[in-house]
């Protein structure tokens, strides 16, 4: 894993936009953001229970597994959304990136690799996509039914209860 802010230029959003300024795991954990490396599935399942995550899905994000529609999806992936449930990914293969918000709304951008998991709390701002390969395998670990609604951020998201909660948590102060 490796964390920096986002540099905002124009360009290919696969590519790095490394700005230089690095970002560490303290950071990211005053936002909420927790990182792990699990070399096994032994790590997983642990944590897994820990947290509660009863169920598990895998996503492989690429052209070769998309086919027509993998330009619309990254695309889709990189929209600014929230969810209402933790986001819980550990990266099987490939790599992607994760962009979350900071309090000044600049984007940090986490690159994660295979054996990187990366929880983002209910009520963060981010967007994915992948890098130049084109290609991540993922595990996506939920406490309940697999389920991913994303809530495009528009001015209306302020008022939602998991939104509140988490700026009042993290972002506040």
């Amino acid at each position: 894993m490796r964390a920096y802010i986002y540099d905002n230029l124009p360009g290919d959003q696969r590519l790095p936009h490394d700005s230089g300024r690095a970002v560490d795991v303290d950071e990211l954990r005053g936002l909420g953001v927790l990182y792990y490396r699990f070399p096994s599935l032994e790590g997983v399942d642990k944590l897994a229970a820990e947290r509660g995550y009863k169920n598990r899905d895998e996503i492989t994000v690429s052209p070769e597994k998309m086919g027509d529609i993998y330009e619309d999806k990254v695309k889709m992936f990189f929209n600014e959304h929230l969810h209402e449930d933790e986001e819980i990914r550990y990266i099987r293969g490939g790599q992607g990136y994760f962009d979350v918000r900071t309090r000044d709304e600049d984007w940090v951008r986490v690159q994660l690799e295979k054996d990187d998991l990366l929880i983002l709390p209910a009520g963060i701002y981010h967007r994915f996509t992948t890098d130049e390969s084109n290609y991540v395998h993922a595990m996506r670990l939920f406490k309940e039914d697999p389920k991913w609604t994303p809530l495009n951020r528009c001015p209306q998201l302020d008022d939602n209860a998991v939104r509140k909660e988490y700026v009042g948590q993290f972002l506040s102060g």
